[in-house]
């Protein structure tokens, strides 16, 4: 099997991952079938644009080295998954949440929705990031299913005035929780290239496309698209159809990073000479294990300390972790391992660190978490 078959078996697991063994079958066979030779790059444009439409990563990310064998072993495991048990400090109450974040109203403030979901307030403005808030991360009822709640009740989330989506695939864009946000006639969306029509077909009226590095200026704060280790796929035909990516986002006093999903390579060394530094990191841990078929398109906690030392970051939170089982790790080993990196790193006294969900922290708190590292 050659790498693009091996990448065709792989794509087809992160909208498709539970279904039934002879269905999973049956689409593995189909996505092989299809296989063809990579296209060459689209004449004059940037290298991860391809001739074909569609896009790839940047040079110098890692290979995809997973087999066939190791795929069809990865569906089976999927299809024995069972909730974990949820320890009690993971996650908020949702009405202790509510209060938590409606007392921060007029400082600058993350909450954590869960997985790679914040609102970000900032400058008086509410910022969305990957809204995934319904239960299922599949286009049919059954599927990977979140095992905790959102942060915050999908009927009590503000008309928010930017939505940030990284890619495409359903535990970062879940179109239930798009269909439902309220201010579709005012509020902006930014996402990479080919994910508008996503919006603007349920309704959206102010939707943005871009490229890694493009900017757009939305209510005084800047989204800047950057580039990511990963791919797109929501069925069986658009495989890479779409760009992904992660964000800088900036406001008048903070500059927050969002990493989208990501592997690990040398183009977070560029994206911290380019758009860095930052205050804060949100950068995704978990869904790395087994490293044969994850690697090329997740990063490990400790990779991810790595991610924020390149992109120059002051401070980092842990996400994509703790709320919907993907991978093989256990649930809340991404957690240990970033504390424990951390605790053995320039990261420690609580420069990285993880947020329970529902939790609302505050800008000036987080930037004081850098400066009592520095200190001591």
């Amino acid at each position: 099997m050659n790498t693009r078959q091996r990448q065709g078996v792989r794509t087809v697991f992160p909208a498709l991952s539970a279904l039934p063994g002879i269905i999973v079958g049956c689409m593995v066979m189909t996505a092989l079938s299809s296989c063809v030779t990579t296209p060459q790059q689209a004449a004059g444009k940037p290298r991860h644009h391809l001739a074909d439409g569609t896009y790839r990563n940047p040079q110098g990310s890692p290979a995809d080295t997973a087999t066939f064998a190791d795929m069809v072993a990865f569906f089976f495991r999927r299809m024995g998954d069972t909730p974990p048990r949820v320890p009690d400090d993971h996650v908020i109450a949702q009405s202790e949440a509510l209060t938590a974040f409606n007392a921060a109203q007029g400082d600058d403030s993350i909450t954590w929705l869960g997985h790679a979901a914040f609102l970000l307030r900032l400058d008086g403005k509410l910022v969305l990031t990957d809204p995934y808030l319904t239960d299922v991360a599949s286009p049919v009822a059954f599927g990977p299913k979140r095992y905790v709640q959102p942060g915050l009740p999908l009927d009590r989330i503000p008309e928010v005035d930017i939505i940030l989506v990284s890619h495409n695939h359903y535990e970062h864009l879940d179109a239930k929780t798009v269909e439902q946000l309220p201010g579709k006639d005012r509020v902006a969306v930014v996402v990479p290239l080919g994910l508008g029509e996503f919006f603007r077909s349920r309704g959206y009226a102010n939707v943005t496309e871009r490229d890694w590095y493009e900017t757009v200026t939305v209510a005084d704060i800047e989204i800047e698209v950057l580039p990511a280790i990963h791919f797109s796929r929501r069925g069986l035909l658009d495989r890479n159809r779409t760009l992904w990516g992660g964000f800088a986002i900036r406001s008048g006093k903070r500059t927050v990073f969002h990493s989208g999903d990501t592997g690990y390579g040398p183009v977070f060394s560029e994206i911290g000479e380019r758009a860095g530094p930052f205050d804060v990191a949100l950068i995704a841990i978990g869904a790395y294990e087994p490293a044969s078929i994850m690697k090329p398109v997740h990063v490990t906690p400790e990779e991810a300390l790595q991610i924020a030392s390149d992109i120059r970051a002051r401070t980092a939170i842990g996400m994509h972790w703790g709320t919907v089982q993907l991978t093989d790790e256990p649930a809340f080993e991404p957690r240990s391992r970033l504390i424990a990196a951390a605790r053995n790193s320039a990261w420690r006294n609580g420069r990285a660190s993880v947020m329970r969900i529902g939790e609302t922290r505050l800008f000036d708190d987080q930037i004081a978490r850098s400066n009592r590292a520095e200190r001591e």
